[in-house]
């Protein structure tokens, strides 16, 4: 439940979410099930992470924007918000999970501006905590937008609850890194010179780094330069190693850089000082 995860109580729309969430919390050990029947609420629009991919390592929080907006049936005012929620959430697979509450990404703080007696326009974030969120390495994958709706009563029990899907999807994928090592240092000009390095990304299995096999870019900036050109490219073995030659000529710096894939993020590394002789 994400009563703890709404954190900003200086907005009057986020303060009444906490507080509902709060009232479930004290009810639902007593309140008999809500009813699953519509709530007459709509939630359209609904762009998670200005529509790129969620990028995620192993501990790092991660919490990505979430924009939505909200319509309401006859009956519901704005102006009364404690009397609904609406709230996205993020699932994968092709069917909704029976309790999205503990099988989902779920929106972390928000806010809701009214526009008028009947529509909302929210903004919040997700709140994704890896070793808590996500147990397999099949989650980096494309996540499905469900929604969370509720109508409550005027006491603060539970009236009416529905779980929808909605259109829009978000891909997940996992952290990449990316090392490099350019030896010897410094090195005589004509001579040649050996990049090393490695791509690793994110297992959340584990909670660590390993090594991913895939393509990657060496770079070469000459010193006093901004910009990088790309000399060669290198795929790295099934540990994630990389390793090349080239000839050294004018002092400059080295690095690696790798696109990413479907289920693994961009990876630049730092770059390596080589000084020519």
């Amino acid at each position: 439940m994400n009563a703890g995860r709404s954190r900003n109580p200086g907005s009057r729309r986020s303060g009444v979410v906490a507080a509902v969430a709060g009232a479930v919390v004290l009810t639902t050990l007593t309140a008999p099930p809500a009813q699953a029947a519509p709530t007459g609420l709509v939630v359209s629009n609904v762009v998670v992470n200005n529509g790129k991919p969620i990028v995620v390592g192993t501990k790092e929080e991660k919490e990505p924007p979430v924009t939505f907006q909200v319509s309401l049936p006859p009956g519901l005012s704005t102006s009364k918000p404690s009397a609904y929620t609406a709230k996205p959430f993020l699932y994968r697979g092709a069917n909704l999970p029976k309790i999205p509450d503990n099988d989902s990404l779920r929106m972390g703080m928000y806010t809701c501006y009214p526009v008028n007696d009947r529509n909302e326009r929210c903004e919040g974030t997700l709140f994704i905590d890896p070793p808590y969120d996500l147990e397999s390495n099949g989650d980096a994958t494309t996540w499905k937008v469900g929604l969370t709706l509720r109508l409550w009563k005027p006491d603060g029990r539970l009236k009416a609850e529905e779980y929808k899907k909605a259109p829009g999807s978000v891909q997940l994928k996992r952290w990449g890194k990316a090392t490099v090592n350019a030896s010897p240092e410094p090195v005589k000009k004509g001579k040649k010179l050996t990049v090393t390095g490695k791509l690793t990304r994110a297992d959340w299995v584990k909670h660590t780094y390993s090594g991913v096999a895939g393509s990657a870019k060496l770079q070469f900036r000459k010193k006093g330069s901004s910009a990088y050109t790309t000399v060669k490219t290198v795929k790295s073995n099934s540990a994630g190693a990389l390793k090349t030659t080239v000839t050294a000529s004018v002092d400059g710096y080295w690095r690696w850089t790798h696109n990413g894939s479907s289920t693994t993020g961009p990876a630049t590394s730092s770059a390596d000082f080589v000084d020519v002789r």
